[in-house]
C-alpha cells in the first residue's frame, strides 16, 4: 500500500487530513454554485403537486378498482365480499378465454405484422423524393378518428360493400363474407393493421432521419443492399425508437375495444363474443343490454389487463436495452 508523506518526508496528522477534507467537500460545494443548492430546496415544491396528481388519478383509481373486483357489486347498494371468487369465474367463463386469447393475438400477431410494413415502409420511403407528403398521406388514418374509421370499415367489407363490388366486377359470383362471425375479427385485425402502420412508420422515419447520410454512403461504396443497410445501420441506430414503440403498441393493443364496438356491435346488441378484447370483456360485463351490471368481474378483468401490460413493458424495456450509440 502506498503512503502519502509531507514534502519533508513526515506524514501528515489527522488535524491536516481533516482540514484537507473539509476544504474538498467546500470546493467541492463551491463548484456546485448557489444555483444547484436552490435547486434542490426547489424540488419537493415542484414534484409534490404533480405526485399529488398522479395518486389522485392514476393510482387511487388503480386502488379502488383492485378492492372493487374483490366485490360483487352491481354498481348501486353495499358491495358482498367474495374475495378471489372474481377471478376464479372470469377464467373458467369461456368469454373471457376467447377474449383473452384475441387480445394476445392482436398483440403478438397483429404487433409483428405492424412493425414489418413499418420497416418496409421505412426502407422504401428514406430515398423517396416526396417522403414528407408520402408521410402525411400513410398517417393520415390516424387523424381521423378511430369510430370513424371502424364504421368505413364495415361498409368497405360488408354483403354490398365497395370490396365485394370490385370483386364482382371482375366476375367473382360469390364474394367471401368477410364480415361473418368466423371471419369478423381477422378484419377487424386487418383494420388495426392497416390504422397503426402509419402511425409507427412516421415515428421510424423521424429516428432514421436523425442517421447521418454519409454512414448510408459508405454502405453504397461497399456495395451493401437494403437489406443490409437496414440491419447494420437503420435498426441499430433507430433500436431506442423502435423499443418506444413496441412499448406504445402493447398499450394500445391491450386496452382496444372502441374499433371493435363500433365495427362488430349495434345500438340494441354487443358484438359477437369471437370478436371480444379483453376490454371489451371488462366493458360488456358492465354495460351489456341485458343483465345485470358485474363491476366485480369487469374490475378483476381491467386489474388482470393492468398487470399484463406492467409485466410486458417491463420485459420489452429489459429485452431491448442496449448501449446508446453515438453518431
Amino acid at each position: 500500500m502506498t503512503t502519502v508523506v509531507a514534502g519533508d518526508g513526515t506524514r501528515p496528522t489527522a488535524s491536516v487530513r481533516r482540514r484537507r477534507k473539509d476544504g474538498k467537500a467546500a470546493a467541492d460545494r463551491g463548484a456546485e454554485g448557489p444555483f444547484a443548492a436552490h435547486r434542490k430546496r426547489l424540488y419537493l415544491p415542484f414534484v409534490l403537486p404533480a405526485f399529488l396528481l398522479y395518486a389522485a388519478f392514476l393510482l387511487a383509481p388503480v386502488v379502488a378498482t383492485a378492492w372493487i373486483s374483490l366485490h360483487k357489486w352491481a354498481g348501486a347498494g353495499p358491495m358482498e365480499w367474495v374475495g378471489a371468487d372474481n377471478y376464479t369465474r372470469m377464467f373458467q367463463d369461456p368469454a373471457f378465454r376467447t377474449s383473452f386469447g384475441n387480445t394476445l393475438l392482436l398483440l403478438f400477431g397483429g404487433g409483428a405484422v405492424t412493425f414489418l410494413l413499418s420497416f418496409v415502409l421505412t426502407m422504401l420511403l428514406r430515398d423517396l423524393a416526396g417522403r414528407s407528403t408520402a408521410r402525411s398521406v400513410i398517417f393520415f388514418p390516424n387523424i381521423v378518428p378511430a369510430l370513424v374509421i371502424s364504421i368505413l370499415w364495415g361498409f368497405l367489407f360488408q354483403a354490398d360493400g365497395l370490396l365485394n363490388e370490385a370483386l364482382r366486377s371482375i366476375g367473382v359470383a360469390h364474394p367471401p363474407a368477410w364480415l361473418a362471425e368466423e371471419n369478423q375479427f381477422k378484419i377487424i385485425m386487418l383494420g388495426i393493421i392497416w390504422m397503426s402502420t402509419g402511425y409507427y412508420t412516421t415515428i421510424i422515419m423521424a429516428a432514421v432521419d436523425r442517421i447521418p447520410p454519409y454512414l448510408y454512403e459508405d454502405c453504397a461504396l461497399a456495395g451493401a443492399n437494403a437489406w443490409q443497410r437496414f440491419g447494420h445501420v437503420t435498426l441499430p441506430l433507430s433500436w431506442d425508437v423502435i423499443g418506444i414503440c413496441a412499448v406504445l403498441w402493447t398499450i394500445n393493443a391491450m386496452k382496444t375495444f372502441e374499433f371493435i364496438l363500433a365495427m362488430a356491435g349495434s345500438t340494441s346488441s354487443m358484438p359477437a363474443t369471437a370478436t371480444w378484447t379483453a376490454s371489451l370483456y371488462a366493458y360488456t360485463s358492465v354495460f351489456a343490454p341485458t343483465g345485470v351490471p358485474q363491476y366485480g368481474i369487469a374490475a378483476a378483468s381491467a386489474i388482470v389487463t393492468l398487470a399484463l401490460v406492467g409485466v410486458l413493458v417491463v420485459l420489452i424495456r429489459r429485452m431491448m436495452r442496449r448501449e446508446a450509440l453515438e453518431f
